[in-house]
């Protein structure tokens, strides 16, 4: 008795190269992916220096540089993107005296936004509110 023979071997084709990962579709879609998904915000107010509207402004100001920090590459951009709503009274005024004292001395006189802070508060917010609220209620204007 004689072995069957072998069956021959069949070649099969070489497998295929793995696929590359697919990734999962962007949870934003494609038209505001291009864009920042950000809300348009509002500038702060022209300031002129009255201190009913000082906290305001600034909280307006800080609110908006928060927001938006990639528009500011230093703080010397954040400063004078900030005397730029200086338009009336002492507020234009001060603002023009540190300019003045930049153009004398060839530096700006502000160098950090927590320095620029310190000074805006010594100049525009009152010293005392609860005092002033209290005095312009008891005062004659009120009546």
């Amino acid at each position: 008795m004689t072995s069957p023979a072998p069956a021959p071997t069949i070649a099969l084709p070489p497998a295929p190269a793995p696929s590359p990962p697919v990734s999962p579709p962007p949870l934003v879609p494609d038209a505001l992916s291009k864009q920042q998904a950000r809300p348009k915000l509002p500038s702060p107010p022209d300031f002129s220096s009255e201190q009913s509207s000082s906290r305001a402004f600034f909280n307006s100001c800080t609110l908006y540089l928060h927001l938006a920090p990639e528009q500011f590459s230093c703080n010397e951009e954040k400063i004078l993107w900030t005397l730029a709503f200086f338009k009336k009274g002492r507020a234009v005024r001060w603002s023009e005296n540190l300019f003045c004292q930049e153009a004398d001395t060839g530096i700006f006189p502000i160098r950090s936004w927590t320095e620029f802070e310190q000074q805006f508060w010594s100049q525009f917010f009152l010293v005392n509110a609860e005092a002033d609220a209290i005095n312009t209620l008891e005062g004659f204007l009120y009546y």
